[in-house]
């Protein structure tokens, strides 16, 4: 599948806004601390990765009932469905200066994911969290991500790489008081 720029300004992918907001102090001291341990930004993002992934339970898996959207609340809270989890995986690493996009699978719900720019070309990974039958990992190769879409059941992955978090997402979000009821509104279509 052939990844689609929103935008042609890497710029824009490197941007803070309130659900991104790479500029708070808690992702600042996070992406500060990682990068301590990181010895290029390779290995940054792939520490990065591996910390949302799994230090921030998904909140289904883990049965929270709290629901966070904006990256410094998921990282403060230590929870998250995969949207969030995906912004919180974008401001880290656009901290670092690491040209980070928010995209999309279409598995009978949306599903939410990145993709970092690495020598010229976009890598989707995958922050949802490991659970038994998912197993999601860094690579800048083959994808390993934690969903592979059926077409025979009308799944997808959608090819548009956003600035920004889509706005049917960031909506549903917002106006969950709970997961509960976050995951009867989750979209099923962008």
């Amino acid at each position: 599948m052939e990844l689609i720029q929103e935008t042609l300004d890497l710029s824009a992918y490197l941007a803070a806004d309130d659900t991104i907001d790479h500029h708070h102090p808690r992702v600042r001291e996070t992406a500060a601390r990682l990068a301590r341990e990181a010895e290029d930004s390779y290995a940054y993002a792939r520490l990065a990765f591996e910390f949302v992934r799994d230090t921030i339970p998904h909140s289904q898996d883990s049965g929270d009932l709290r629901v966070t959207w904006r990256a410094s609340d998921v990282l403060e809270q230590g929870t998250g469905i995969c949207y969030a989890k995906a912004h919180a995986l974008a401001a880290l690493l656009r901290a670092e200066d690491i040209p980070t996009a928010l995209c999309y699978q279409n598995l009978g719900v949306v599903h939410g994911l990145v993709a970092v720019r690495f020598n010229g070309a976009w890598h989707r990974q995958d922050p949802r969290g490991n659970k038994p039958g998912v197993d999601a990992q860094f690579s800048l190769g083959a994808e390993r991500l934690a969903f592979t879409p059926d077409p025979a059941s009308n799944e997808m992955d959608y090819p548009v790489l956003y600035a920004a978090p889509h706005p049917v997402v960031l909506g549903v979000l917002k106006a969950a008081p709970d997961r509960p009821y976050l995951w009867k509104t989750l979209p099923t279509a962008l």
